[in-house]
């Protein structure tokens, strides 16, 4: 069995270069490594981080669970961690042979999967009860302009704006 070689030092990104692509500050990525929820691909010779494309992609995924779902950082490492262990139960599964350990590879996988499922759709809950209050105070509002649209056409207004 062959091994992946290390990626090369010149491929990796300095952490400003990889804080920018994603949006964020250095500083963020380090928080990011200190929660364990990002780790560079490498190190400089004289230890500074370095960041590979599937870093950023990560990088990526936290912004894309904190700005769309909402998620705190919490949360993102539990998606995170959930999603990483789907991605070693793939690993495993395309290097298994045996019929009984993919069955139980999948069954595995469903279960992260329902997890995940079940959480994003407690939060989907949320916002559509969220959007449904937003939708009833609309309602109210255009309400409230067709009651003022309808004063205003009764009550005869001057030129200041004042009923004459």
């Amino acid at each position: 069995m062959s091994s992946t070689p290390a990626p090369s030092s010149s491929r990796l990104l300095r952490i400003g270069v990889a804080a920018q692509r994603a949006g964020v500050s250095a500083r963020t990525l380090r928080y990011y490594e200190e929660l364990g929820l990002l780790t560079p691909a490498g190190h400089s010779a004289g230890g500074a981080r370095r960041y590979s494309d599937g870093d950023v992609a990560r990088l990526l995924r936290i912004r894309e669970l904190q700005e769309l779902l909402g998620f705190d950082l919490g949360e993102i490492g539990d998606m995170l961690r959930a999603e990483d262990h789907l991605a070693d139960l793939r690993r495993q599964y395309q290097g298994t042979a045996g019929l009984a350990r993919r069955r139980a590879i999948v069954a595995e996988a469903l279960e992260v999967n329902s997890r995940l499922r079940s959480v994003v759709r407690a939060k989907q809950e949320r916002l559509d009860e969220m959007m449904r209050a937003l939708d009833a105070t609309a309602r109210r509002y255009r309400a409230r302009a067709r009651e003022l649209a309808e004063e205003e056409r009764l009550v005869p207004v001057d030129q200041s704006g004042m009923p004459s």
